[in-house]
């Protein structure tokens, strides 16, 4: 193999594919870049066994075809040090050499028989989402998923395509976020994508995309990516059974002020206590120090129809939601303090359980 690439390109693939590599075990080929020249074609691959991508470019100069396999952290080091000119890889004996001008590195490869193999896109379903709402949705749900948890089903996001719905879950116990998209869809299914998945899809895909699954992973790709994430096998919980059924305060909310009066609260004290009234709404921290915060904020175009309603609550489940959505407004529906509430903007809405002291 010996190939001519623009320092430029080959620094963008290898950053991209630096979350797919083995970290712990550096004498693993699952902790190499897989590089193969054909065609005129550069393919670049790496998997840590949970998740993989695949990059194509037909920016480059192919002399001759070949394939090898490179640590990918240092190969990414080498190519960060070198000027933005063209970059020469070759393929000399037992080792990748790196050439620009007079500067040469020398690389040990692995057998590149032996690297992974990917799974194929052939007799698996095909899920009918585009990009933007893939994720869009994502990261609305995203800072709800649990990290870490004994239950390995809270590790990820339910993805529950219904016949007339497709919708988005994640929980880690003390909130439940779920978008609902209308779709008609002739299978109903549930997947369960893991966090260090969607963390990665986020960043990968802004344009047309395909996706398949079958029971153990799934395969999202477009025209240069190929990517792919085994599945979390497990049950997710029922989760529209805690889905509260009736509320007896429906509540809209100024976003910006909500924003301003939990800041002025947050450096004191994380978990808050707010007073809902018919013109106001008081905000009181509840650290269990001796000191205190206090702020209000006025409602005055719209009276709340509520007096002296007591919540409260861990303050980042309100703004994690709030920093997501994009209007001026929110709803929060509740029934008694001691009862989860919810914050709902359109088809968005976060359920919370409260702080009971």
């Amino acid at each position: 193999m010996k190939i001519s690439i623009s320092k430029k390109l080959l620094e963008s693939m290898l950053i991209s594919i630096q979350p797919f590599l083995e970290k712990k075990d550096k004498t693993k080929i699952t902790s190499h870049i897989y590089m193969e020249a054909k065609n005129d074609i550069i393919i670049i691959k790496a998997t840590d066994s949970e998740i993989g991508l695949i990059i194509k470019t037909e920016d480059a100069i192919v002399e001759y075809d070949g394939r090898v396999t490179a640590n990918g952290k240092k190969f990414l080091e080498i190519v960060r040090i070198l000027k933005d000119e063209d970059i020469i890889l070759e393929l000399i004996g037992d080792n990748l050499t790196i050439k620009q001008n007079k500067s040469k590195f020398k690389i040990p490869i692995l057998n590149p028989n032996s690297f992974p193999k990917f799974p194929k896109i052939e007799n698996r379903a095909k899920i009918s989402l585009d990009s933007v709402n893939l994720i869009k949705n994502l990261k609305l749900i995203s800072p709800t998923i649990d990290t870490n948890n004994p239950k390995f089903e809270l590790n990820g996001a339910l993805i529950d395509i219904k016949k007339d719905s497709t919708k988005f879950v994640g929980t880690d116990t003390r909130r439940l976020a779920i978008v609902t998209v209308e779709s008609l869809n002739q299978n109903q299914f549930s997947i369960i994508v893991p966090k260090k998945a969607i963390s990665e899809i986020k960043k990968l895909f802004t344009d047309k995309i395909d996706i398949y699954y079958n029971s153990t992973d799934i395969i999202i790709k477009n025209q240069n990516h190929f990517f792919f994430s085994r599945l979390i096998n497990g049950k997710f919980p029922d989760y529209e059974r805690i889905v509260p059924k009736s509320f007896k305060y429906h509540l809209l909310l100024p976003k910006k002020e909500m924003i301003n009066a939990i800041k002025t609260i947050t450096p004191i004290s994380v978990e808050i206590k707010m007073i809902f009234n018919q013109n106001s709404i008081v905000f009181k921290s509840l650290s269990s120090d001796n000191i205190e915060a206090k702020t209000e904020i006025l409602i005055e175009d719209t009276p709340l129809n509520i007096d002296n309603f007591e919540l409260n609550v861990n303050s980042r489940y309100i703004t994690d939601f709030i920093s997501q959505i994009d209007n001026n407004s929110f709803e929060i529906l509740l029934n008694e303090s001691t009862l989860p509430f919810v914050l709902k903007d359109r088809n968005f809405i976060t359920i919370i359980m409260p702080i009971i002291i």
